[in-house]
């Protein structure tokens, strides 16, 4: 079953002599479940694709249809209800919350659209993310391996349709990348979720289902490994 369709993406900074096309009419779609890897230069376009994919930058023209829905035609306000609900998104840098502790920044994405936390599902997340007795520290009191598995933990938490990881094992050694990845590949089995992972790794890269390879802002390669 489709889960996401990218229909002739183009993003255009600056005008005239200033005009970089960061995309350059990307176009594939997504079944539920997939796991894909996307892949390319500094500056092919990757985060920007992403940032689309996830309602945090608009288009400069094409569509993106999540579950059917043309995420472009909302609103603000449902935008950003799009992003609380359907995207789960991870990034290098983790962007926990300093003052709150595991819990409370696992928990954000449910708080902040005034719903109730599910109990049994934040202790599942806790446990499957191997961070029992860790859940009151605060970011600080934590490696960088364990902060990721906390931004990991939130992006699951509101049961996403997509999770979109930016460089997610960047920042961390060879020994926590593969740990992070091991929990991303969990996640993809053990709650059917749908993730695209942009990353300069070729082993992680390689562990996906597919891989998209993005040049110059178009896609020079898409090619399935395993189904």
């Amino acid at each position: 079953m489709e889960i996401l369709r990218v229909e002739n993406l183009c993003k255009i900074y600056g005008k005239g002599d200033n005009e970089v096309r960061a995309l350059d009419g990307v176009s594939f779609s997504v079944e539920k479940g997939e796991f894909i890897s996307i892949i390319g230069p500094s500056g092919s376009g990757k985060s920007t694709l992403l940032h689309i994919i996830g309602g945090v930058d608009k288009p400069t023209s094409g569509a993106v249809y999540m579950d059917g829905q043309n995420v472009y035609t909302k609103n603000d306000e449902q935008l950003a209800i799009f992003r609380r609900r359907q995207v789960g998104l991870i990034y290098q840098f983790y962007n926990l919350i300093p003052v709150l502790n595991v819990v409370e920044n696992i928990s954000l994405p449910v708080l902040m659209d005034g719903r109730e936390v599910n109990k049994e599902r934040l202790s599942e997340l806790i446990t499957t993310l191997r961070l029992d007795g860790r859940e009151k520290h605060l970011p600080n009191q934590l490696s960088g391996g364990q902060q990721q598995r906390v931004s990991i933990g939130r992006a699951l938490m509101n049961a996403p349709a997509i999770v979109l990881a930016d460089e997610p094992t960047g920042n961390l050694d060879s020994k926590n990348s593969q740990e992070i990845v091991e929990l991303l590949k969990l996640s993809n089995k053990k709650y059917g979720q749908t993730l695209i992972i942009i990353t300069h790794d070729e082993n992680i890269a390689l562990q996906a289902g597919r891989i998209i390879s993005i040049e110059d802002g178009r896609i020079a390669r898409d090619e399935v490994l395993r189904k």
